[in-house]
């Protein structure tokens, strides 16, 4: 069996980090090595656990998680650092990634992507969130995710399915499983009501999307 992914949780937040715990301590591949609710408490847990992952938020008191995460580089580079945050904006994601971010995840994602996130990073590929190809990134407010109920993961996918990839692409471009993808495709058939894949390419084209 192979040796599970000692983790460490830097957030500010009580009831976030209690929710990563809870959903994380039932994965026989993970460990949570310890928490920490700042910057500097994190690189002493750091210093002492050792850990194979940090799990960081981007936005913490005193130093943030930006900050802190030149530090980590410099000291432990080989420690694999997944940035969580509230916020999908560009400037942010690159940041992140010119400071040796191993992956960026949104806190609104769920557990599957957070497993698939993980894994990944520890198996030394990166991963970070799709940007639609205007650079803008998708937000809560838009009319069509509203109307049809259909998660920021689904409409990313059906950007990418206008623009013809094949699932395999889809799910290279977005760090998924191809099931993962597929599993995404059923629903928004289903949410949508439409019966082929042919039928799905029809509404994006008539609703402009």
């Amino acid at each position: 069996m192979d040796k599970a992914i000692r983790i460490v949780i830097a957030d500010d937040h009580l009831l976030f980090i209690d929710g990563l715990v809870s959903l994380l301590k039932t994965e026989t591949t993970i460990s949570i090595a310890d928490i920490a609710n700042d910057g500097k408490e994190l690189l002493a847990i750091t210093e002492k656990a050792q850990p194979d992952m940090v799990l960081l938020d981007i936005n913490m008191p005193g130093m943030n998680g930006l900050e802190v995460l030149r530090y980590l580089r410099q000291s432990w580079p080989l420690i694999r650092v997944i940035m969580l945050s509230t916020y999908n904006e560009e400037h942010l994601i690159e940041k992140a990634r010119q400071n040796g971010a191993n992956g960026y995840l949104l806190k609104n994602c769920n557990k599957t992507e957070l497993l698939e996130a993980i894994r990944m990073v520890h198996n030394g590929q990166s991963c970070f969130p799709y940007q639609n190809p205007d650079n803008r990134p998708f937000n809560d407010h838009d009319i069509f995710l509203r109307q049809f109920n259909l998660s920021k993961r689904e409409n990313e996918i059906i950007a990418l399915i206008k623009q013809g990839n094949t699932n395999q692409e889809m799910a290279v471009k977005l760090h998924l499983s191809i099931y993962t993808i597929e599993t995404h495709r059923k629903n928004i058939m289903q949410k949508l009501q439409l019966k082929s894949p042919a039928a799905l390419m029809k509404f994006i084209i008539e609703n402009m999307l």
